[in-house]
């Protein structure tokens, strides 16, 4: 262990005798190192604050669709009723069956009013955290209770800061109590895509608002391994009651989700490969700046060999010089790249909420790809440096 600091020793003074090539030569580390932790962290984050947000919705269903390209459209109108014949044919299949609609209906309290979208929603499995009340039940299925529930930016329009929960409004005429309030998305993202200013009613007292065609048809699979067989049987089951030439478009909430995160590790992969390349070619200065120190250093390697030096001994000196040319250069940019990564989350988590960077694997991998590149790219001069003939070297 005392040899081996020694080495350590002598690597660093080498150097620093020659401090500004050092510096130049560390510059590709530095580069490739923080792009790799910039990249490779914002993306994890981003990834995990969107898996997140997406999980507080609950159970994400298979959603069928009328096929609005198709012939004859109307044909393959859905209904309120289809929801029960659906359930009925999938059987064990189908977990829970309900029809949706999304409706663009006048929302009141008092003397405020303001057009909001109003959504069904079913008893089965929440569609969202709630910050106070509770959530539609079976009961209110059954007896198509006018309840509703509150995005928090509908609470502040109608009641200000004054708590809505139990309060009466009017939907479309109709008078509803508020029994929830939906706890607020995290981020402008889900806020401007997925909605902010929404109402959610019992679908069997939407259905009484609106006793026309239906939006969509959930489907929520028993089991989740069966979401292929699910999609077939229920695009089976729709065209077993309106003709054979009613066409759907249906597809599986949960694996768009899992689509869209695997699209987003892609690019974080190819733009982390990009980094790669620097670092690659980090290596090959490192190696060139070695191969340099080998040439100069000639007479010094002679010597060295004379009075007894192994073989080993002036490899592992010139090596730990190249591990700490790429140590240097690999923490300074880990430690960029940290800088850049938590900078990058506070910007994501204000568009897709809270981000959790996984800081241990960060600075891991920083580590290991800086040794690998030191070791794999100072193999070479050692290797040349320690094989160099003592005699040959005196003379140089």
């Amino acid at each position: 262990m005392t040899r081996l600091l020694e080495y350590i020793g002598e690597a660093a003074a080498a150097l620093w005798r020659n401090r500004t090539r050092s510096i130049l030569t560390m510059l590709g580390m530095i580069i490739g190192t923080a792009s790799i932790i910039a990249v490779f962290g914002i993306s994890r984050g981003a990834t995990s604050g969107i898996a997140a947000t997406f999980s507080s919705f609950g159970e994400l269903p298979i959603i069928a669709a009328v096929d609005s390209t198709q012939d004859y459209p109307a044909q393959a109108q859905m209904y309120y009723r289809d929801a029960t014949q659906v359930r009925a044919e999938l059987g064990g299949l189908a977990d829970y069956v309900f029809p949706y609609d999304d409706r663009k209906w006048q929302v009141r309290y008092g003397d405020k009013r303001d057009y909001e979208d109003v959504q069904s929603d079913g008893d089965r499995f929440d569609t969202g955290a709630l910050s106070e009340g509770r959530h539609i039940d079976l009961a209110d299925v059954q007896s198509a209770a006018h309840v509703a529930i509150l995005t928090p930016d509908v609470e502040k329009a109608l009641f200000g800061n004054a708590p809505a929960l139990g309060k009466e409004i009017r939907i479309n005429g109709s008078s509803f109590i508020v029994i929830g309030v939906y706890s607020p998305l995290s981020g402008s993202f889900f806020n401007n895509n997925v909605g902010s200013n929404s109402v959610a009613v019992p679908y069997s007292a939407m259905h009484h608002l609106d006793p026309g065609p239906i939006d969509n048809l959930l489907v929520y699979p028993a089991r989740a391994s069966e979401a292929d067989e699910v999609i077939a049987a229920t695009k089976k089951a729709l065209q077993h009651i309106h003709g054979a030439k009613a066409q759907y478009f249906i597809q599986n909430g949960a694996a768009q989700i899992q689509t869209f995160e695997n699209v987003l590790a892609i690019i974080a992969t190819g733009l982390a490969a990009i980094g790669g390349v620097a670092l690659v070619v980090a290596g090959i200065g490192i190696m060139n700046i070695m191969l340099v120190s080998v040439t100069e250093r000639t007479r010094e390697i002679g010597i060295r060999k004379s009075i007894g030096a192994s073989r080993n001994d002036i490899a592992l000196q010139f090596l730990m010089e190249a591990l700490l040319l790429s140590l240097a250069g690999g923490g300074t940019g880990m430690l960029l790249g940290l800088l850049f990564t938590i900078g990058g989350a506070q910007i994501i988590s204000k568009t897709i909420g809270t981000v959790i960077i996984p800081y241990v694997l960060i600075v891991s991998l920083a580590i290991a790809f800086s040794g690998a590149v030191g070791m794999l790219f100072g193999m070479y001069p050692a290797w040349r440096a320690a094989n160099m003939n003592p005699i040959e070297a005196l003379r140089s």
